[in-house]
């Protein structure tokens, strides 16, 4: 009885032409949904056995509905299937947990659509994306990947994602804050760890829970920076037009569109806590998984070293 719940909650007020039109699946016991075996399966050595308990149940449809992190979803497993939602933008759209919007910011590019997501995406394309932009941090990118290599080599097994993370962090802290102290990058990096290891946890605020105590670290991440963003508002209000650009932090400051909106210390804030983020997990992780499977296909490490050389 309790099970049924959630799909009595989600499709009583859809018409019978769409309920008949849903993929099949299973929303799980009311509230927690699937999560359970979700995050069972996750951090287990077989993660994919989430998606064969689907196809065992209820077909290899490609498709099937669910209820995770907080909501009704449905699950995409086949190419054909992932091609659509990914290329149909009127049909689909963007979406994160509630969780992941209200730790990364509602601001960012997590917690807006359509015009206002094409908007900050085109302001913030040249001073973060920019070919520009990147070419000044090359070099800084360069030496500390040779320095860490060197360093990894010395200490004999290591973890690759936890020393993966350490240094892609490090580069985007440097790119976005360098001017700023020590002291200030080492708070920020304290409460990342934090907030990354419960990005994507279940909205529960109550304490004792995970989502409660990266709310916690969220709003210290967001007083620092707004404390840098603050000060540096002030130095380039006192510099004038001609202020020096010390790192991307500056640059957004500085931008703006065509009517010469700028951007508000929100979307600033927000905007770093996101590209801090990746920074923290997206950019290691990719790198961990590119290591792999170079190791894995030799004759492709081969020819990446001479397409490098």
């Amino acid at each position: 009885m309790l099970r049924n719940v959630n799909s009595w909650v989600y499709e009583r007020n859809l018409s019978e032409k769409i309920r008949y039109n849903l993929p099949p699946g299973d929303f799980g016991w009311p509230f927690i949904g699937v999560m359970w075996p979700f995050l069972r399966a996750f951090k287990s050595t077989n993660p994919d056995s989430f998606i064969a308990t689907f196809v065992k149940r209820f077909g290899q449809t490609g498709v099937y509905k669910a209820h995770m992190f907080g909501n009704p979803s449905v699950v995409v497993t086949s190419a054909e299937a992932c091609k659509k939602v990914l290329t149909d933008d009127e049909g689909f759209n963007p979406g994160w947990p509630t969780a992941t919007v209200n730790l990364i910011g509602r601001k960012s590019f997590v917690g807006i659509y359509d015009e206002e997501h094409k908007w900050l995406r085109k302001l913030t394309a040249a001073p973060v994306n920019g070919f520009e932009a990147l070419t000044v941090y090359m070099k800084y990118i360069e030496e500390n990947v040779i320095v860490t290599l060197d360093k990894w080599a010395d200490m004999g097994q290591i973890e690759l994602l936890t020393e993966l993370r350490r240094l892609t962090f490090k580069i985007i802290m440097h790119i976005f804050l360098s001017s700023e102290s020590e002291h200030v990058r080492e708070a920020l990096e304290r409460e990342y760890t934090m907030l990354n290891h419960e990005v994507r946890a279940m909205a529960i605020n109550i304490p004792g829970f995970v989502y409660y105590n990266a709310l916690k670290a969220r709003k210290n991440l967001v007083s620092v920076l707004q404390a840098v963003v603050t000060k540096r508002r002030e130095q380039r209000r006192l510099s004038g037009p001609s202020a020096k650009k010390a790192d991307m932090m500056d640059a957004l400051l500085d931008a703006e569109d065509e009517n010469g909106k700028t951007l508000s210390d929100e979307e600033i804030i927000d905007i770093l806590v996101m590209y801090l983020n990746a920074g923290h997990e997206s950019s290691g992780h990719t790198t961990m998984w590119a290591a792999l499977y170079l190791h894995k296909n030799p004759d492709a490490f081969k020819r990446a070293k001479v397409i490098m050389c």
